[in-house]
């Protein structure tokens, strides 16, 4: 037998233990980085697998690769609308927040460990950013709900902040090595990494958006592989050019993913599992690479700086940069409180081995331990902390799905399937009564086992589920429909033009849309219109305290449809 057969055969049974062991997470209460960890620690020498790797070059070259396509994942998972809700708080976090986690930690960890004042800002360097698979992971799959833009400013923060420790680490340990002071040079490198893989994560991003719709390939599965490429090809050349490639990866994979292309379920499927993958690999790979019998040597020193980690310099970065922002005391907690560390830390503890600096076995010791108290106590009392502040709300009773559409390069729609809750809003309503907008129609509803396309009086019941077909611009709004939450019209409804069909009633479009004009009631929006507008053409308008309504259609002496442009609000 070949050497890679015996190799094929424990990555495989190292794979399949680690997909098993997810099962377990959500029943013993730890993030799954973790029982990955533990997996790759009792595989390895001191465990029963007594599996010995030691090759910080693979780890690092494999750690590298995994952390870029879990990073593209997210960014294909992030919408620029909550991007444009929370990005500069979370750009704070992701920048200033970690350089004073890293000051603080640092300043902690060569007090404790007896280090120079250098080798300890190191350390904070090292786990100053959290980590985007363990905050990704913990969030969508912990079955907790949160504010759009608290769950937002989680998720973008811990995708947006890795550049800045990695940038952070390459600055010390080029200061260290090279005996150099801080200087101008290290501003520039900052601007140089982030610049440059902004651009090129833009850069590349829409062009490949535009060739994905455009190439007809030979084989539907080339599709994802082709999305994965145009990813990996913007970290390569932003890396190559000196920029940040995380950056410029997660940019794309968010430019990518809030587009419209050819297969995108089965694109974002192949993603998501292509990630786990990844996830799962990464972790076992670096609970391999650490020797446990090493971390009794520093398990006190390790649990003083992770104490200082998640208690100190967590909450003194979090908090006066959320508070310019508007967050209140609960939030600002519950943002203190997910400062994950994972994969990220224990990779850039490889920096130092590959450096040769003589504290680097020490600094990997300590970091690793700190990641594994991190993940242990915040990962699993995630849930019970954001119970404990009351910022849990109630689950969507709606949720969506796009189904794929096989030529959809040519059409130009999207079917969504909707499943209405017992606590949904338009459950014991009517077809009629959803307000749909001009453009989107209810092709079909599934009751249980019965299938059968609706009409205008068909109620709709809890369990109901219902295919919409609508115009790809129409999604938001056909969201704010079947949310559970009462539509706010200054933060809900997105900046752009809703068309409504003049035989809504006001009553429905304010239930839906949370327009509110005249008495609400059950008056049809084009009767209201006509009561004040004694001339009735397509472009006049009426203008109301929320927005402009537009008549853009005629149908007789009745209005046909009417455009609604929301107002700014101050």
């Amino acid at each position: 037998m070949f050497a890679i057969d015996h190799q094929i055969l424990i990555a495989a049974v190292l794979l399949f233990a680690g997909v098993i062991s997810s099962k377990l997470s959500p029943r013993i209460g730890l993030p799954v980085l973790v029982i990955f960890l533990g997996i790759g620690m009792l595989a390895g020498e001191d465990g029963i697998g007594r599996i010995q790797f030691d090759d910080v070059q693979t780890a690092h070259a494999l750690g590298t690769l995994a952390l870029a396509v879990i990073l593209f994942d997210g960014g294909l998972q992030t919408s620029l609308s909550s991007i444009k809700l929370v990005w500069k708080p979370a750009s704070a976090l992701a920048t200033i927040g970690v350089a004073i986690t890293a000051g603080i930690t640092g300043t902690a960890a060569a007090y404790i460990l007896d280090l120079p004042l250098l080798i300890g800002f190191l350390l904070g360097a090292i786990v100053g950013s959290t980590d985007a698979a363990a905050v990704f992971t913990i969030l969508r799959g912990a079955g907790i709900h949160l504010s759009p833009r608290l769950k937002s400013t989680l998720e973008i923060e811990s995708a947006s902040n890795d550049p800045m420790a990695i940038f952070l680490t390459i600055g010390i340990l080029q200061i260290i090595t090279m005996d150099n002071a801080p200087s101008f040079e290290l501003a520039l490198l900052f601007v140089q990494q982030m610049g440059i893989g902004s651009l090129v994560g833009l850069a590349i991003g829409y062009p490949a958006l535009k060739l994905i719709n455009k190439i007809t390939l030979q084989a539907p599965g080339l599709y994802p592989v082709m999305v994965a490429a145009c990813g990996l090809l913007s970290f390569g050349v932003a890396a190559t050019l000196g920029g940040s490639g995380f950056l410029a990866i997660f940019i794309s994979g968010v430019i990518i993913g809030n587009g419209r292309f050819v297969y995108q379920r089965a694109t974002f499927l192949f993603h998501d599992g292509l990630a786990w993958l990844c996830q799962i690999s990464m972790f076992v790979m670096l609970g391999l690479l650490v020797t446990p019998s090493s971390l009794i040597h520093v398990w006190k020193e390790g649990l003083l700086i992770a104490l200082v980690l998640v208690f100190v310099a967590r909450p003194l970065a979090v908090a006066p940069l959320l508070s310019l922002f508007g967050f209140n005391k609960r939030e600002i907690g519950l943002v203190a409180w997910v400062g994950l560390r994972g994969s990220v830390p224990i990779i850039l503890a490889i920096f130092p081995l590959l450096f040769g600096l003589p504290e680097a076995p020490l600094l990997f010791n300590v970091v690793f331990f700190v990641v594994l108290i991190s993940a242990t106590l915040q990962g699993s009392t995630l849930p019970w902390m954001a119970r404990k502040l009351g910022l849990i709300e109630a689950p969507p009773a709606t949720p969506s799905v796009t189904l794929e559409m096989a030529a959809l390069a040519e059409v130009d729609a999207d079917i969504v399937r909707y499943t209405l809750g017992e606590n949904s809003k338009v459950s014991n309503l009517t077809v009629f009564q959803l307000a749909l907008p001009e453009g989107a129609v209810v092709a079909m509803i599934v009751r249980q086992d019965d299938v059968f396309p609706p009409r205008g009086s068909t109620k709709l019941l809890p369990e109901d589920h219902l295919f919409i077909v609508l115009k790809p611009g129409l999604r938001d709004y056909v969201d704010c429909i079947f949310s559970t939450i009462e539509p706010n019209l200054a933060t809900d409804l997105p900046n752009g033009t809703l068309f409504l069909k003049g035989s809504s009633t006001l009553e429905d479009i304010a239930r839906a849309y949370g327009i509110r004009i005249g008495a609400v009631d059950n008056s049809k929006l084009s009767a209201f219109l006509k009561q004040e507008m004694p001339v009735l053409e397509v472009g006049r308008q009426y203008k109301a305290k929320e927005g402009v309504f537009t008549i853009t259609s005629l149908q007789g002496l009745e209005i046909g449809t009417v455009s609604f442009t929301r107002l700014e609000q101050n």
